[in-house]
């Protein structure tokens, strides 16, 4: 009988990592489809977000019924509260995914980026898909400091963002209010993927030790001189 709750808790475990890795490939394609204005390959990124809501559903209703039919205690329920709390963050990035795509479809057949921010936006497409694969790895070997890792990692995905912003508030900005608008929330859908992913890592940080990311990263961190 235990063998076969644990079986089910690793269950659980499975379907965040194939939800990581879905919505990972879904903003890598949502990049593409944004960048090369590929209107099919807009539509199979928003059609394959249902996938990942289904997999929320069935990770959410494996976790219902463990905690009803178990009752689990200690680590066991930190696995499934945290579990649930992943997923929900899985399938917000997948959302975020979807817009983008969408954002791709309302411009065909134009880019919705002027050329002269294709390098960046490539770079927060790229830089979002390898958080989120790094999120999936920590999921599978539970390595905290890998985790820990991500919060770094997402510093460049902020300064991105602000390059954006930077050339929205340029004098010689040319390209319009509409495609202000386009370039705004592009960059606020990357931003917030990116987001996503370092709160999936720091939920494995909870899970493994029982503390919060900021409270471990704070706890290791030598105090001020004169403190």
């Amino acid at each position: 009988m235990r063998d076969a709750y644990h079986e089910e808790l690793d269950s659980i475990g499975d379907g965040l990592v194939e939800m990581a890795r879905l919505v990972g490939s879904a903003i890598g394609r949502a990049t593409t489809a944004l960048l090369d204005a590929d209107l099919k390959l807009a539509e199979s990124v928003i059609a394959s977000d249902e996938r990942v809501d289904d997999l929320q559903r069935e990770l959410e209703n494996r976790a219902i019924d463990l905690l009803a039919r178990q009752q689990p205690v200690a680590t066991d329920l930190r696995i499934v509260v945290t579990s649930l709390r992943m997923s929900a963050d899985l399938e917000r990035s997948g959302d975020l995914a979807r817009h983008v795509a969408k954002l791709a479809r309302l411009r065909y057949p134009q880019s919705a980026v002027p050329r002269d921010l294709h390098s960046t936006v490539l770079e927060m497409g790229q830089l979002a898909q390898r958080l989120m694969a790094k999120a999936a790895e920590v999921i599978i070997s539970k390595d905290v400091d890998a985790a820990l890792q991500l919060e770094a990692d997402d510093d460049r995905m902020d300064e991105l963002h602000r390059t954006l912003f930077q050339h929205l508030l340029d004098d010689r900005w040319q390209h319009g209010i509409e495609t202000a608008v386009d370039v705004t929330l592009c960059g606020r859908y990357y931003e917030r993927f990116a987001d996503h992913a370092v709160s999936v890592a720091n939920r494995v940080v909870y899970l493994v030790t029982g503390e919060h990311a900021d409270e471990l990263t704070s706890s290791t961190t030598p105090a001020a001189d004169g403190s």
